[in-house]
């Protein structure tokens, strides 16, 4: 039997019934047993300023050891404007400093963008996959996840009801889990 991997699923929206937060849950009861997820939101997550490096805010600290005890982490997002949100963004920088130091480095990961328009966040998707790239984080390539046509998949509860995105979403956790277990020491 395979060990156990963690992942920090790092939720790129605030919103209360944001699609992303939806997705990240989703995950969590279709991942396969090796995978442990822990969904991470970004609420209360203050701005990155590097003067307050010498005390970090005890917010920086705590997100910073969430990410650090995992083997993987996975980013579910929105798209705002062709990129990922201000908030994603500020984790990201939050969770790489101070330089040398970066809680993502070399840990694999992924990116599940979605929107309620037809492309998927597309935008958003690449423009995370190019942060990751300096950050020393290998992103699953394949299959690649754009959830377009969000605004249907979830009942009025929470719960994923689009068959084809459970399936999807199976599929490409399970592609997950492979990823990283090729990157465990």
């Amino acid at each position: 039997m395979a060990s156990q991997s963690s992942t920090a699923v790092i939720v790129g929206s605030l919103r209360k019934e944001s699609f992303s937060l939806k997705i990240a849950k989703a995950l969590t009861t279709l991942a396969p047993s090796s995978l442990q997820l822990d969904v991470i939101t970004l609420n209360g997550l203050s701005f990155y300023n590097q003067d307050l490096e010498a005390t970090p805010p005890a917010d920086w600290v705590s997100f910073r050891d969430r990410v650090r005890k995992t083997d993987a982490v996975l980013f579910v997002t929105p798209e705002y404007n062709r990129s990922v949100p201000g908030v994603l963004k500020n984790a990201i920088d939050v969770g790489s400093r101070p330089y040398g130091q970066s809680v993502f480095n070399g840990k694999p990961g992924g990116v599940i963008s979605n929107s309620p328009g037809a492309i998927g966040g597309f935008g958003a998707n690449h423009h995370l996959r190019q942060s990751l790239v300096f950050l020393n984080v290998p992103v699953l390539q394949q299959p690649e996840a754009y959830i377009g046509g969000i605004g249907d998949a979830f009942d009025e509860k929470g719960d994923l009801v689009k068959a084809s995105l459970r399936e999807f979403l199976a599929a490409y956790v399970n592609a997950f889990d492979t990823w990283v277990a090729r990157y465990r020491k």
